[in-house]
């Protein structure tokens, strides 16, 4: 039975003992219960979650994240449901914003900041994206989540209002894109599988052909993503639907990594008509536009990321467009066209922004060298 004024966390976890004290130390004095939904772990996960006090559940696992989560669902109490993966962690000085939504009665949803590391440990802020995520909702047996995996909560069945979400001022860091953690659980392999089976399906949702785009381009097998990205943006068009943001943003993240910078040219453009305020697309075409020796104009885009700024949240937004990245690639540009003061300054400017981007302080470095060394 639900009761009102308490806060569910919601966990489903399979061999989490590297990670899960971490989560739950972040969490442990927000919320009135932690219901931990075990599909199988062989290591000392269950011990660590009756340490914080949690009710453990054995669920016998059947290759859909979505039944583990729902079964997790059901056995909350609370009249809030807050969710988290395992290697994922609250900020401790942001913890206490968490129970703001129990204050906002009109309030259906919380949405957060969720901080997606990617790279190697030590981990760092420069080398993330950022998106707003629905992690809290009202315990509601309406509301469940759908999708064997990249499971995601049925949100459009709701008539949502601006009074229905609230943005709480909470971050949520996430490792699980790490190098380490995809190799420790062997992501990339379950993924894999697990997408080839759901999309067996004749009618299966487009959102999958887009997650199997993302492994595919994680295996780097390129052309393959790309062809496979393009499914899903078509099946969205085909359903008349405005294909999400995050299909465009893969599509041109592969080009990138394929070096096909003409392939991107001009339809990108497209795009950006479609999110005219996404930044991560508008940094795409400045790379673009400088491959195609189109160097005042690649400026022009570049300084607008810095106009636009990374704060919006709504989008998977790469740190560092709007800001560092942008102006390390206005002093490239600026290198090629062969005026270096101006290539200085900028390369400068990414560095005072960000002083672990090595890319800049190699280029000042090198033009440094250059500008320095005796004529013959």
């Amino acid at each position: 039975m639900r009761e009102e004024g308490l806060l569910s966390l919601c966990m489903i976890v399979k061999n989490e003992e590297n990670w899960l004290t971490r989560c739950l130390e972040s969490i442990k004095d927000v919320v009135d219960e932690i219901i931990i939904v075990d599909t199988g772990s062989t290591d000392r996960t269950k011990e660590i979650a009756l340490d914080y006090g949690a009710v453990v559940f054995d669920y016998e696992w059947n290759d859909n994240f979505a039944d583990a989560r729902n079964f997790g669902l059901e056995q909350a109490k609370g009249e809030w449901i807050l969710w988290l993966d395992a290697d994922e962690e609250i900020e401790r000085k942001d913890r206490e914003h968490i129970r703001d939504v129990l204050s906002h009665p009109e309030c259906y949803f919380g949405r957060m900041k969720v901080v997606n590391y990617y790279g190697t440990f030590p981990v760092s802020y420069d080398r993330s994206h950022l998106m707003n995520q629905y992690r809290l909702f009202r315990n509601d047996p309406q509301l469940r989540f759908d999708g064997a995996i990249h499971e995601q909560l049925e949100i459009e069945k709701l008539n949502l209002t601006s009074e229905s979400v609230v943005v709480l001022p909470v971050t949520l860091h996430h490792y699980g894109y790490l190098e380490e953690a995809i190799a420790e659980k062997g992501k990339k392999e379950r993924n894999m599988l697990l997408l080839e089976k759901a999309l067996e399906a004749e009618d299966h949702d487009p959102w999958l052909d887009y997650h199997y785009a993302s492994e595919l381009y994680r295996h780097e097998r390129m052309n393959e993503a790309f062809e496979r990205v393009n499914v899903s943006i078509g099946s969205f068009l085909k359903s008349q639907k405005k294909p999400p943001s995050l299909l465009y943003k893969l599509k041109y993240t592969i080009l990138m990594a394929l070096g096909s910078y003409e392939g991107g040219w001009p339809s990108i453009d497209l795009a950006i008509k479609l999110y005219p305020d996404y930044v991560d697309l508008h940094f795409y075409k400045g790379i673009i536009l400088m491959s195609m020796k189109k160097l005042p104009e690649a400026i022009e885009t570049f300084e607008y990321c810095l106009e636009l700024g990374e704060d919006h949240a709504s989008y998977l937004t790469m740190v560092g467009a709007g800001s560092f990245m942008a102006w390390y690639y206005i002093g490239t540009c600026y290198e090629l066209m062969e005026d270096l003061p101006k290539a200085e300054e900028a390369y400068r400017t990414a560095l005072e922004l960000s002083d672990s981007m090595e890319q800049a302080r190699e280029a000042l470095q090198k033009l440094s060298a250059s500008t320095s060394a005796p004529e013959n």
